[in-house]
């Protein structure tokens, strides 16, 4: 493909665990709240104005459902992927987020939980997804449903930096973000 490649990232709308503030990584069953259906609604409207050719998500629930709303919003047909999952948590996914600053090192992009994934894993993942997708992509514009850890990664990729020099700020829950390959 000649040109460039335009990503929609979506962050999912909030979901049962975010609205009781429990880390969820890549718990695969949590669903999104009425308020996490209206903004995966707002960003379905937005996302149809900025005319995407292909609609890719993370497979995880509250992706999808956000997803749904974005299929029927474009009149795209939609296709999921486990590389556009969260940062995987491992033994931390469930427990309330306010009990892990003190586990968690925030500050150290090799740090991982049990069983979980390092935020310079998360980059590995989708830097490659991100090339792979770039070699083929299924059209101009694509937009991509998934995850808070997930676009900021992404963000850092097309930077071209690397996981320490991630964004600090997540984006909220139902947000578009731009970004061109």
């Amino acid at each position: 493909m000649t040109g460039s490649l335009t990503l929609l990232l979506v962050r999912h709308g909030q979901s049962e665990w975010n609205a009781t503030g429990r880390m969820q990584g890549q718990t695969a069953h949590v669903p999104l709240t009425a308020l996490g259906h209206e903004q995966a609604a707002a960003a379905a409207r937005e996302l149809a104005t900025l005319r995407p050719g292909a609609l890719i998500s993370s497979d995880l629930h509250r992706a999808v459902q956000t997803a749904e709303h974005c299929a029927r919003a474009t009149g795209l047909p939609l296709t999921t992927t486990p590389a556009l999952r969260e940062q995987g948590y491992g033994v931390l996914e469930g427990r309330p987020s306010r009990e892990l600053w003190d586990i968690v090192d925030w500050s150290d992009p090799h740090w991982s939980a049990e069983g979980g994934e390092s935020l310079a894993e998360l980059h590995v993942r989708v830097s490659g997804y991100l090339r792979k997708l770039r070699q083929r992509p299924p059209a101009g514009v694509v937009a991509l449903i998934t995850h808070g850890d997930t676009i900021r990664a992404a963000q850092a990729v097309v930077a071209g930096t690397g996981p320490e020099a991630m964004p600090a700020v997540t984006p909220h829950n139902g947000s578009v973000t731009e970004l061109r390959l």
